[in-house]
C-alpha cells in the first residue's frame, strides 16, 4: 500500500498532497504565489500531521516536473529530491499539465464523453505552455510553447469539443471563439491531480534519476532587471 507524498509548485499555487494506494488522504494548498520556498516544508508537515503519518513512512515522492515557472519548479524539484536522498526512497516526475487534466477526474474513470481536453499554462503575453488530452488523460499532442491566435486548434475544433482550462486559458477566449470551444474557469494545478499518475507510475516503477533528473522547463529561463535598478 504505497503512501506517495506528491508535491505542485510550477504555477502560483504551491500545493501538497499524501495519498494511499491512489487515494488521496490529504491535501494542503497556498494561493498567494511567490511564496514557495517559504511555504512548502510547511505544508508537507501540514499534510503528515492530517495523515496521520511521518516521512519515514513514504514510500516515494512524486514532483510535478513541468513546464510552468522556472523558481517554482526548481523549489519544488530540489525539495522532492532532498527528501529521496534523506529516506532513500525513488522520485516520480509527473507533467504538470497531465496533472491538471487528471484533476478533472480524467483517467480515473470511463468518460462518456468523446471531447478532448487541452490544459494551458500562461508564459507570456499570448502564449502558452499547452498540449492536448483525450478523455482518458492520454497526451495526443506532446507538451509545447504555442502562441495563440484566432486559428489555433481550428483543425481540432472543427471536429471536437475541446475543454480548455488552465491559468493561461482565459487570456484566450477573446480569440479562441469556434462554437466548439468550451472554457473551464478557474481550474489550477493542485497535488490532488498528480496522485492517481504517481501511482501508476509507482506500479510501473517509473522512477526518475534522483541525482540527473531536471524540471521540464520546455523555454530557457529569461531574467529580468528589478525596474528599480534600471
Amino acid at each position: 500500500m504505497p503512501k506517495i507524498l506528491c508535491i505542485e509548485t510550477a504555477t502560483e499555487v504551491c500545493s501538497v498532497a499524501i495519498s494511499s494506494q491512489g487515494k488521496l488522504l490529504a491535501l494542503e494548498e497556498n494561493h498567494e504565489g511567490n511564496a514557495h520556498a517559504s511555504q512548502l516544508h510547511l505544508l508537507v508537515q501540514k499534510v503528515l500531521d492530517s495523515a496521520g503519518i511521518t516521512l519515514q513512512d513514504l514510500d516515494a515522492i512524486a514532483v510535478s516536473k513541468g513546464p510552468g515557472s522556472y523558481t517554482g519548479l526548481r523549489v519544488g524539484v530540489s525539495t522532492a529530491k532532498g527528501y529521496c536522498y534523506g529516506l532513500g526512497i525513488p522520485l516520480i516526475a509527473i507533467n504538470t499539465l497531465e496533472s491538471l487534466v487528471r484533476g478533472q477526474g480524467l483517467g480515473e474513470r470511463q468518460q462518456e464523453t468523446t471531447s478532448l481536453y487541452v490544459p494551458m499554462l500562461d508564459a507570456r503575453r499570448l502564449e502558452v505552455y499547452c498540449a492536448v488530452f483525450d478523455n482518458q488523460a492520454n497526451m495526443l499532442q506532446e507538451t509545447e510553447a504555442k502562441i495563440i491566435d484566432e486559428t489555433s486548434f481550428a483543425d481540432l475544433l472543427s471536429a471536437n469539443e475541446i475543454y480548455f482550462l488552465g491559468n493561461g486559458a482565459a487570456k484566450c477566449k477573446s480569440m479562441i471563439t469556434h462554437p466548439n470551444a468550451r472554457f473551464l474557469d478557474d481550474v489550477l494545478c493542485s497535488a490532488k491531480g498528480m496522485v492517481h499518475a504517481a501511482f501508476e507510475a509507482f506500479q510501473s516503477k517509473h522512477f526518475e534519476n534522483t541525482a540527473y533528473f531536471e524540471p521540464f522547463y520546455l523555454k530557457d529561463f529569461v531574467g529580468t532587471t528589478p525596474k528599480k535598478l534600471v
